[in-house]
């Protein structure tokens, strides 16, 4: 984690303060649900909570760890500090460190999961917002990176919105997939411990008991969590690359906000640099390192192994951290993101009308003309547009062929730009139910 690219909330999830209060919250509901059972005294049960105050001393955990080369002993052995050594000999009865470890990852995952959807909400009120506002400003379509046909700014905010909004429906079906736990003890078969015990525990701490585990909570479950992660990640991109075509001198059609004092460049006092959806792209890249090896964890030997454990120490925080500093930059950058509505309309014309040649195909077809001659008389005056800048209504009406197919009304009325924008409404309902 970078604190250049990290937001508290969600540093403190991964801090190892919070991890270590997690530890102490399994295993003091586990003591609960087992003297409730029977198996442990209450009064044994009760002592373990007389550490819910305590700031558990992560100096002091690193070293013992030193010594037990081992964390959950360490901790185990620093809770019996404040507890009392007596009062805590049953803590962590029947259990194994994954039953702890992995139980608290998954916590972790959970609460950075919410902390995203709320990033996500954030990003995906601006988009609409944004929209709405221009939702009928004129824009050239691009394909290939070429003038395409007109469409609006309204409809790039829109269609961004509808992937963002797949996006969020794909976080929380990750969210529920990775709120799970496990308290079955080693290899996975209750043999020590009763199952109820882990149903109190993940019934305390939000979870669901894991079907079944073997010493660990199956990975494939953080391999779609991840992966999820991933997708978002691409989406972030997506708007991002699109803002930072936008902004090139030559297009300038929208634009980063550019505060007071801010300096684009150290050596060219005129910059304006992308650099917000130019650091998004990199961020994006960053939370897609951790796909492949997430996946690649899902493979462990037999019960298990901790080769998957290196790995999840670096990417769940890494992943989680950068994406939620990426979700809430691109949702500022959106509301704060410049339009310039005419050079949209400029760029549009710096071809003259040359973006109605599919309708004026079209309606040749429909006056009887063959596609392929229809093709060639419209390609043959676009051509011209594209290498002499002419008016590309002027040539057509100037087009003995044409003129005879469709008349200089016929021509005119080609030129129309409501036919392109009539389905707006439609769209946008279609996107934002209204």
């Amino acid at each position: 984690m970078i604190p250049r690219y990290a937001r508290p909330d969600m540093v403190a999830i991964w801090s190892p303060e919070t991890k270590f209060r997690i530890w102490y919250e399994i295993e003091a509901h586990a003591c609960d649900a087992m003297a409730n059972l029977g198996v442990i005294p209450h009064e044994n049960a009760e002592a373990v909570w007389k550490a819910k105050d305590v700031e558990f001393d992560v100096a002091r955990i690193d070293e013992i760890e030193a010594v037990t080369k081992h964390d959950v002993i360490a901790f185990l052995t620093h809770l019996a500090e404040h507890v009392g050594s007596d009062e805590a000999r049953f803590v962590h009865q029947g259990m194994t460190s994954s039953d702890v470890l992995d139980t608290c990852f998954n916590v972790q995952l959970t609460r950075a999961a919410d902390l995203l959807l709320v990033g996500m909400d954030k990003l995906l009120a601006a988009l609409k917002k944004r929209a709405l506002e221009h939702k009928d400003t004129v824009r050239v379509g691009r394909s290939h990176g070429i003038h395409a046909e007109p469409t609006t700014m309204g409809l790039t905010f829109a269609r961004f919105y509808a992937e963002m909004d797949r996006n969020r429906a794909r976080l929380v079906a990750a969210r529920e997939e990775i709120a799970t736990g496990a308290i079955s003890g080693a290899v996975g078969t209750f043999a020590n411990i009763d199952p109820s015990v882990e149903e109190h525990v993940c019934e305390q701490l939000g979870l669901n008991p894991e079907p079944i585990s073997t010493q660990v909570i199956p990975r494939d479950r953080h391999a779609m969590f991840f992966a999820t992660l991933g997708v978002i990640a691409s989406s972030i991109e997506n708007v991002a690359t699109e803002i930072r075509h936008m902004q090139r001198t030559e297009v300038l059609e929208g634009a980063e906000f550019f505060s007071m004092g801010q300096k684009g460049s150290s050596a060219m006092p005129h910059k304006k640099n992308p650099v917000l959806t130019e650091n998004l792209t990199g961020l994006a890249r960053l939370v897609r390192m951790s796909v492949i090896p997430a996946m690649e964890n899902v493979a462990l030997w037999h019960e298990r192994d901790i080769s998957h454990s290196s790995v999840e120490r670096g990417i769940g925080p890494d992943a989680t951290v950068t994406l939620d500093f990426a979700l809430h930059r691109l949702a500022g950058v959106i509301d704060k993101m410049l339009v310039f509505p005419q050079n949209m309309l400029d760029n549009m014309n710096k071809f003259p009308g040359l973006v109605m040649s599919q309708r004026v195909l079209l309606a040749l077809t429909q006056a009887g003309v063959s596609r392929e001659d229809a093709y060639s008389m419209v390609q043959r005056n676009a051509l011209k547009v594209w290498e002499e800048r002419l008016d590309f209504r002027e040539l057509l009406l100037a087009d003995a062929d044409v003129v005879a197919a469709l008349g200089e009304d016929g021509v005119n009325e080609k030129f129309d730009m409501g036919y392109h924008t009539k389905h707006v409404d439609t769209i946008f309902k279609r996107v934002f139910g209204e």
